[in-house]
């Protein structure tokens, strides 16, 4: 609960604080001095973890922030004539302030419809069929999001059928994994079977929802793309100078598998939340997201009671987020409020 008397459990996996893990990773760093702008021993053992991480030779770089993972990763295939195929409630398109066609210098985002947040490949190549001469832009890059803005995850089959279609339209593929440790927890797959092993070209794989305080990692799994992306690293501004502080959570987080433990917590608690509130969610409950229909005055009769949660699809859609740090308590507490006012 904060000073305004909000309880922010459910708001957003944002919401959480830095795992105990992460945090003593950061002071443990702090003893000395360390080179700067990612010279590093904390850097370069964390780039080697993600290659061993997803058994491949692969470029790391690590961002502030998810809008610039994602941004970057699409300006560093996109040129300002090109278009980007995602989904209607893709992230890139509903929370980033336009920041992909900011950096890619005007690409355009080409909005396909698909059930459950997942794109539909039918409603993708109406889309690429309809950019097809010197008038309109040019689709060059597919992004997924996994998991999904709807709570769902893509299973590896329908991965590589979307990168089957990207590939017969030469579309470079981009994964916006803010919750990629969700979905693995999820599937219980490696990190390989949804991202390179499936045809998917550079991954924006997400820490911060998944208990750091910032730092999402670009992950270039087809080196040549990943060409003087550095420089457009320093130009945006997200070329961190104490990068150690950055990095050395990371490395605690993918020690014996933490990431994943932090994952499996949130995705169980967003189970048990659906469950002893007896929700029938919207969509599948898969990752870390219950989304329910309430009257807009029972929301704001939970809201008094100091719960917070956002708004999602329509005005009597909610979605509530779980985190590595949700508790039963939490829940129990949540479903006690919601169950006296409903009566």
């Amino acid at each position: 609960m904060d000073r305004s008397g909000r309880r922010h459990d459910f708001a957003s996996d944002n919401s959480a604080g830095i795992c105990p893990e992460a945090l003593r990773a950061v002071e443990e760093a702090n003893a000395g001095t360390a080179a700067s702008y990612g010279d590093d021993a904390w850097t370069a053992r964390l780039r080697d973890r993600v290659a061993e991480l997803f058994e491949t030779d692969c470029d790391v770089s690590i961002m502030l922030n998810g809008t610039a993972a994602n941004a970057l990763a699409l300006a560093q295939i996109c040129q300002a004539h090109h278009a980007i195929v995602c989904h209607r409630y893709a992230h890139v398109q509903t929370d980033e302030c336009g920041a992909s066609e900011l950096f890619s210098g005007g690409a355009k985002l080409l909005l396909a419809d698909g059930l459950s947040g997942k794109i539909d490949i039918e409603s993708a190549e109406a889309l690429v069929a309809g950019q097809v001469e010197l008038h309109a832009q040019r689709p060059r890059a597919l992004t997924l999001t996994q998991a999904t803005e709807l709570g769902t995850v893509y299973t590896p089959d329908e991965i590589r059928r979307l990168t089957e279609f990207a590939r017969r339209h030469s579309l470079v593929v981009h994964m916006d994994g803010a919750r990629f440790a969700n979905a693995i927890a999820a599937l219980g797959c490696a990190p390989k079977t949804i991202t390179w092993e499936a045809g998917v070209d550079v991954l924006s794989f997400g820490g911060t929802k998944n208990g750091l305080a910032a730092g999402d990692l670009v992950v270039f799994f087809n080196p040549t793309l990943a060409r003087d992306f550095d420089y457009r690293v320093k130009q945006a501004g997200q070329l961190a100078s104490k990068m150690r502080f950055l990095a050395a959570p990371w490395l605690a987080l993918l020690a014996e598998d933490l990431w994943l433990r932090n994952a499996r917590h949130a995705n169980a608690m967003a189970q048990r939340l659906a469950h002893e509130a007896k929700i029938d969610s919207l969509f599948a409950v898969e990752a870390n997201a219950v989304f329910l229909r309430l009257p807009p005055s029972l929301a704001e009769k939970l809201r008094a009671r100091g719960w917070d949660f956002y708004n999602f699809v329509d005005n009597e859609t909610y979605r509530l987020m779980c985190s590595w740090a949700t508790t039963d308590q939490a829940i129990d507490e949540f479903v006690a409020d919601m169950s006296a006012l409903r009566g």
